[in-house]
């Protein structure tokens, strides 16, 4: 036996608040006796005491993160997809709105939701957040009462009814329309509504007469944007985060300013500094890169230096590795005594603003042995039974010049001195962090420290560095990391391309992807040839699949040795080692890539589809050579098709199946194509002729216009 719980009401349609936690349940709202408005607080309590709530149905609502535990995230201007199953029994209709409200809003906004597919059940509308901070949702669901009138008037006509038979339909719709024209706010359209309930009511005229002014389009329009709602059910509040737009959109160029200084006059590399470092941000903006990401640039231990090619044997011009943090010069908020002075770092921060990039830092929170906080705080380390300090190991590789931090010995003044240390390059100019290994840090330190900073200094950003398992990459990802490197360095063929991408559009509501074709650490096996066309193909995917993709410095050379054959270690890593570069005569010689990274990014940032994430759609192709996807941009309507040869020895050729429907067309219609790399123009439609000659161009970044 169910006992019902009542708490009954007499209220308008927008005084209560939504559901959410600690609430009784959600409202439901129909008509009580007298015609009025009833709303009602609804709980069926069970003999077991389980409680089910909720006049209609209301499941799977998106963007949702375990369960409302944490925000979905969004950037300023992106359009987010909200969606739920609403449902309830019978035929009644049912409908469904969105009330978003932003940060400081005292009136929340309404989106009216609409039906996703046929018989499905499924109901989507799409927000657009104006600004950056925390955002909610709620879904109200109800019943759509003018909705099931008018199918089932509709439905009788067809079947031939008459009058006599419609007598109560006429005057349900006429009450209906009487409803909706007392309202105060329907002035402007009081007397068309009267007149349409006037006509039901009048049994002098034809039926069809009678009916027809209900079943207009202006009267239907107002019983739409102003409908009558009943049973309304109001779900639960959920959060949503919304970022400055380069949390989703951004291209990265990795670069140690050690290695700028160039050759001395017997071919000798000199050490860099912020000044030398300088001269390299023009070439790095004309490339269309808007962030420059800098490895630690702090004081190098010496005491177990490691030198070249990661090598115990350390000669005395050595640099070590700088990711080997601290010495007797400093620790993680000093700067290498070579690099420069803080005014040097700053002039370099500003003229990467000037050329409208941004710098980010490595935030690695580790300690060479002879970093101050070893010698001040060895309780923020782990002691051995010894009595010596332990280093880093990753079985079977040991890291004898890194000391791992101790995040349980002393937490709280571990805590607040890094949260000084992020602080204090915040206060000069750093508005983004690269994370080293966020991973191997408790989840609960990081929950708190982003929190905070994210509190403090919205528009700080965090990339998350951990090639881990997906659980612990997705939940750095929830616990407030804004961009996450991704596993695309090993996504090489064609089906581990698109289930790579799949599962990114399917990550989107907690994780945003930041693509690097390579990394200090990072030779794939597959560049190992060197071939041109490779890293080509492999900077186009990175650009066009990731609204945010990143590369080291050197992959514009086709810098591929390994240090072992088959590794992933580069040879002579720059890790270790001073390592200048003449991209100059590279790119006079024909040697570089520069202008090919330079044109995919330049099609990038002319192609708001290709900043988004949500719309990636993959289309068939008939050889496995090439991958075909697309990309939409919901606010301009821009389209961009991107069709890559994943071979880069040989001319591929294939026919294309586009799912035109995905691209916002019937699947009739046919539009022009214009390769943006080639400027070549096709006409195209449903299935096209495509060949992809590596030496031409390694990809088509189609555009799509309309004929």
């Amino acid at each position: 036996m169910r006992r019902l719980l009542w708490s009954l009401v007499t209220a308008d349609d927008h005084r209560f608040p939504g559901g959410g936690a600690g609430q009784r349940g959600p409202l439901e709202r129909g008509i009580g006796g007298h015609g009025r408005l009833v709303t009602v607080r609804a709980r069926y309590v069970t003999e077991g005491g389980i409680a089910v709530s909720g006049r209609l149905g209301l499941d799977e609502v998106s963007p949702v993160v375990a369960c409302g535990r944490y925000p979905a995230k969004a950037v300023v201007g992106e359009h987010v997809p909200v969606r739920a199953t609403v449902w309830r029994e019978g035929h009644a209709a049912v409908a469904a709105t969105v009330v978003w409200r932003g940060p400081g809003d005292r009136v929340a906004q309404r989106v009216r939701m609409t039906p996703e597919g046929e018989g499905l059940d499924r109901w989507v509308a799409t927000v657009v957040p104006d600004r950056p901070g925390p955002w909610t949702f709620r879904i109200d669901a109800w019943g759509d009462p003018w909705t099931s009138w008018r199918r089932a008037v509709e439905a009788k006509l067809a079947a031939g009814q008459g009058a006599a038979e419609l007598a109560n339909d006429l005057e349900e719709g006429a009450r209906l329309l009487d409803r909706v024209a007392r309202r105060p706010d329907r002035r402007a359209d009081r007397a068309r509504l009267i007149d349409a309930a006037a006509a039901l009511r009048d049994t002098g005229r034809r039926l069809a007469d009678r009916v027809g002014p209900a079943l207009e389009f202006r009267v239907n329009r107002v019983m739409y944007e102003h409908p009558v709602r009943e049973f309304v059910t109001k779900g639960r509040q959920y959060p949503v985060w919304v970022d400055r737009p380069r949390a989703l959109f951004s291209a990265w160029y990795e670069l140690f300013p050690r290695s700028t200084g160039g050759w001395d006059a017997r071919g000798r590399p000199v050490h860099g500094t912020f000044r030398t470092a300088v001269r390299q941000l023009d070439r790095i903006a004309e490339m269309g890169f808007d962030v420059v990401y800098l490895p630690p640039i702090h004081p190098i231990g010496r005491v177990n230096r490691k030198g070249r090619n990661n090598s115990l044997a350390v000669r005395p011009d050595d640099v070590g590795s700088p990711w080997a943090i601290g010495s007797a010069e400093g620790g993680h908020d000093a700067l290498h005594p070579e690099l420069g002075t803080l005014t040097d770092f700053g002039e370099f921060v500003a003229r990467a603003h000037a050329l409208g990039m941004e710098v980010a830092l490595d935030l690695a929170l580790q300690c060479a042995p002879d970093h101050p906080w070893v010698r001040e705080h060895p309780e923020w380390f782990t002691t051995r039974p010894d009595g010596t300090i332990a280093y880093a190991e990753n079985p079977p590789k040991k890291y004898q010049d890194i000391y791992p931090l101790n995040f349980d010995n002393a937490p709280e003044g571990l805590y607040q001195e890094i949260r000084r240390v992020v602080t204090h390059w915040i206060d000069h100019g750093v508005r983004i962090f690269r994370v080293d290994n966020p991973h191997t840090k408790p989840p609960d330190f990081w929950h708190r420290l982003l929190g905070e900073i994210r509190r403090d200094h919205p528009d700080v950003l965090f990339l998350s560095e951990a090639f881990t398992r997906p659980a612990r990459l997705y939940g750095l990802a929830r616990l407030g990391f804004h961009q996450n490197y991704t596993y695309f360095t090993w996504r090489n063929s064609k089906y581990e391309l698109m289930e790579f991408g799949r599962d990114l559009v399917e990550h989107a509501d907690e994780a945003r992807p930041n693509l690097f074709v390579n990394t200090p650490d990072i030779l794939h096996a597959s560049l190992h040839s060197g071939l041109p066309a490779l890293f080509a193909l492999r900077a186009a995917l990175a650009a066009t699949l990731s609204p945010s993709w990143g590369m080291y410095s050197g992959f514009e050379l086709c810098e591929h040795v390994p240090r072992e054959p088959g590794g992933e270690e580069y040879l002579d890593s720059e890790k270790y080692e001073l390592r200048p570069r003449d991209f100059g005569s590279a790119r006079a010689d024909g040697r570089s890539l520069e202008p090919w990274i330079t044109r995919l990014n330049e099609i990038r940032r002319a192609h708001p589809a290709l900043q988004q994430l949500r719309t990636l759609r993959f289309h068939d192709v008939d050889n496995d050579a090439i991958i075909a996807y697309s990309k939409a941009d919901p606010g301009t309507g821009d389209t961009v098709v991107c069709v890559v040869n994943l071979d880069p020895h040989r001319t591929q050729e294939a026919t294309l199946y586009l799912d035109l429907p995905a691209l916002g067309m019937e699947w009739h219609q046919r539009f022009f194509a214009c390769d943006e790399v080639t400027g070549d123009k096709w006409d195209w439609g449903a299935a096209n002729y495509v060949k992809l000659e590596p030496h031409r161009a390694v990809a088509h970044v189609v555009s799509v216009q309309p004929r």
